[in-house]
């Protein structure tokens, strides 16, 4: 996958599937629905554009990036304008506006060496944003980690994970022996007591993946991560004996059934509409995803494999796969260890909310309230997960 052409045959199988996924979705309805042509159209002129840019100007990076990236993102809004139209045209502006930061940062951001020297702007920005919700947030779905302004709405964790991730990058940069760890630990502690108090149990997973995965890159120590993973379980042990809230969740994990018309029916529904799906789905806009809860965020990926299957499900494991691949290999090549640290961090990020959210709705692990990166409706995971993309494509471009 290395050839300008095998890129370029990619990008043409992306424009393929975005035309058959709403080319479908106009075939449904009665009459027919021009809406959905001109939803693809928009889209493929939106990718096809972006990734001219791209290879244009800056012909030396990852491509592959944004072109995974875009193939999620083409899954999510198909699957939003089959829901709920109208929250579909909000993704797509979202989209757009995800595409226009990639495209800005590649284009306008300096070499990101002459960042590396901002740590404590990075810290106290990620004390505010984690710290947000617990004091001017409102509760949804058991979290209180949604800040609104008017009609605006927000969660301010992910700006906190952006400035987390570059902090760590820059205080671990020139690590040398223990003493280095001390302050990161105790600003990682710090951010995943703000999160464990908003019963955020999702972001506190994905923020202790980072820590850990930038810890083990920085310092090449075994030792330090098992004593992370250590120090982690003894706070999951205390944080289940002193919160309720971590109690119901692992109860609901160990056996949904006898709760299933209460505390556990979003794990439950979501259990039977893959199963009804099968391998091969029940066909697009023939499913019954009326009857799965919050199926535009938590749960889409329930919606997608009931109506497309279980191999529609693989294949988008496969995609994050793919897309997390590309990131890491970024950071291979790259000279400068800031610049490795980062891209390091913002992929770990983007791997494990995927794999957070995915063991969540097929009850592998207990659910989180958590959007899947790219695919979910969410316009500040949109744009944060392209921002973070286009870093680690200016990356790639050294």
């Amino acid at each position: 996958m290395d050839s300008v052409r095998d890129e370029r045959k990619l990008l043409r199988y992306t424009y393929l599937l975005c035309l058959v996924c709403f080319g479908n979705l106009a075939l449904l309805k009665q009459p027919f629905d021009k809406g959905a042509l001109v939803f693809a159209a928009i889209i493929c002129v939106l990718i096809g554009y972006s990734h001219f840019v791209i290879r244009r100007f800056y012909p030396d990076g990852d491509k592959y990036i944004f072109i995974f990236a875009s193939i999620l993102s083409v899954i999510g809004i198909m699957t939003l304008y089959r829901l709920e139209p109208s929250t579909a045209v909000k993704q797509l502006i979202w989209f757009a506006l995800g595409v226009a930061a990639y495209i800005i940062i590649v284009v306008m951001l300096p070499d990101l060496k002459k960042y590396e020297k901002y740590k404590y702007f990075y810290l106290v920005m990620t004390i505010i944003f984690m710290g947000m919700a617990l004091a001017i947030g409102s509760a949804r779905y058991g979290s209180k980690n949604w800040v609104f302004i008017g009609s605006f709405s927000f969660q301010p964790s992910e700006m906190g994970k952006l400035f987390l991730t570059a902090y760590l990058a820059s205080a671990l940069k020139d690590y040398e022996d223990f003493k280095d760890l001390i302050e990161p630990a105790i600003v990682v502690m710090v951010c995943l007591g703000f999160v464990v108090l908003q019963k955020d149990l999702g972001t506190a997973l994905i923020i202790f993946a980072l820590s850990i995965t930038i810890l083990y890159i920085s310092t090449s120590k075994f030792k330090y991560v098992l004593t992370a993973l250590v120090l982690f379980i003894i706070g999951a042990f205390l944080s289940y004996k002193l919160f309720g809230h971590v109690r119901l969740r692992v109860m609901i994990w160990k056996n949904p059934w006898p709760y299933a018309t209460d505390q556990s029916y979003q794990i439950v529904q979501s259990l039977i509409a893959i199963a009804w799906g099968g391998m091969f789905g029940t066909g697009l806009g023939y499913g019954f995803p009326k009857y799965i809860p919050v199926n535009i965020s938590d749960f889409i990926f329930t919606v997608i494999c009931e109506e497309l299957g279980i191999v529609m499900g693989l294949g988008i494991i496969i995609i994050y796969f793919l897309l997390f691949y590309r990131c890491m290999r970024a950071s291979i090549y790259v000279e400068d260890k800031f610049s490795r640290l980062l891209a390091v961090g913002y992929s770990a990020i983007i791997a494990s909310q995927a794999l957070v959210i995915l063991g969540g709705v097929v009850n592998l692990i207990p659910l989180t309230g958590i959007t899947l990166p790219l695919v979910s409706y969410g316009g500040t995971s949109m744009l944060i997960t392209f921002a973070s993309l286009g870093i680690i494509q200016k990356i790639s471009e050294a």
